[in-house]
């Protein structure tokens, strides 16, 4: 099983990588490029996991050369989980880019990042009601202090393929 982490830049993607593979990491430069992009291991149900964390995005639309790269490694692992980490404080930013990943046919987990953040800025994000409407596990998380981290990992075997068309219907259907 292979893991993507994916998101904006200045998302804590890094810090949830460390968190999730401890030491067990290797930084390379994708070929070809001097964006870097780093790979670790972890381990779920006693099971080897590999881990990428991949160059910050903003959409799969890339505009830099780190964006091309993101793009590329997902395109290139078309098998991998992705866990898309959003900053909570800055959710609706992150969430086109989780429905264009959603919408390619990836598994993916979200990670509401920062959520201690949102919660002293008084953010309410409503979960059940994201979950619902994604299909999508969704967990908030606090990857500086690993607070999450280990609910975010228990959710990653529930990370399946969703159809858009049932997201889109669903949020048309609210007012």
């Amino acid at each position: 099983m292979k893991l993507l982490l994916i998101g904006h830049p200045n998302v804590g993607k890094s810090v949830l990588f460390n968190r999730l593979t401890g030491a067990n990491v290797t930084e390379s430069n994708y070929p070809g490029t001097t964006v870097d992009y780093t790979k670790g291991y972890m381990q779920i149900d006693g099971e080897e996991v590999e881990l990428i964390d991949v160059p910050g995005t903003f959409s799969l639309d890339p505009k830099d050369k780190a964006e091309e790269v993101a793009v590329k490694m997902l395109k290139d692992n078309e098998d991998s989980i992705v866990i898309c980490v959003i900053d909570s404080t800055k959710i609706e930013r992150g969430l086109y880019l989780a429905l264009e990943i959603i919408e390619m046919g990836y598994p993916v987990v979200i990670a509401l990042n920062m959520w201690d953040v949102a919660k002293d800025k008084d953010i309410e994000i409503d979960l059940q009601r994201l979950r619902e409407l994604l299909g999508v596990p969704v967990v908030p998380t606090i990857a500086v202090s690993g607070w999450g981290v280990k609910e975010l990992v228990s959710k990653i075997k529930d990370a399946k393929p969703r159809d858009i068309s049932k997201i889109e219907s669903k949020v048309e259907g609210t007012s």
